[in-house]
């Protein structure tokens, strides 16, 4: 298998994962799985780790079944790729959702493009809905377009001082 190969395997996983991650979102945390991801919709917290955050075991067992079965059948193999897909999807989950746009770790708290404006917007609508009827903007990396030119919109006006 080619190097260039492996970096689609893994770019084609990665993408795919948004896909992934919408869906689940929608059809199963804000469905027959909601018990486990309400708390994450609630304003105040009075503990570090939420129920929903049983989620990642969701994704990271996939990864980790990939990650075996790959290593069992060698590099040339694309499990192994995939699970490295899934594994980096994981990971800009982790540090965009939780650590930039809950600052659940003090860390990305100044983000000033319009990308993550566009990104942090999105999930703050998504979070006006307390309920799990009535959701909207259950992407995490690719939301809606509108979100986006708000933020380059208002990152402008900002500039031009108003």
């Amino acid at each position: 298998m080619s190097i260039w190969s492996i970096i689609g395997i893994v770019v084609a996983t990665f993408t795919t994962m948004e896909g992934v991650a919408w869906l689940t979102h929608k059809y199963v945390m804000h469905g027959f799985l909601w018990y486990l991801h309400r708390d994450h919709h609630k304003k105040d917290h009075d503990h570090v780790l939420e129920r929903n955050d049983a989620f990642f075991l969701v994704f990271a067992i996939p990864s980790i079944v990939f990650f075996v079965v790959g290593t069992l059948q060698g590099l040339h193999a694309p499990w192994l790729w995939i699970g490295l897909g899934i594994l980096l999807y994981g990971i800009a989950y982790f540090l965009v959702h939780e650590v930039f746009i809950h600052q659940r770790i003090k860390w990305l708290r100044s983000a000033n493009s319009a990308y993550f404006l566009g990104l942090r917007r999105a999930h703050k609508v998504h979070h006006k809905h307390l309920g799990k009827e009535d959701g909207e903007c259950f992407g995490m990396l690719w939301v809606s377009i509108k979100y986006f030119r708000e933020a380059a919109q208002h990152l402008k006006a900002q500039e031009q001082g108003q």
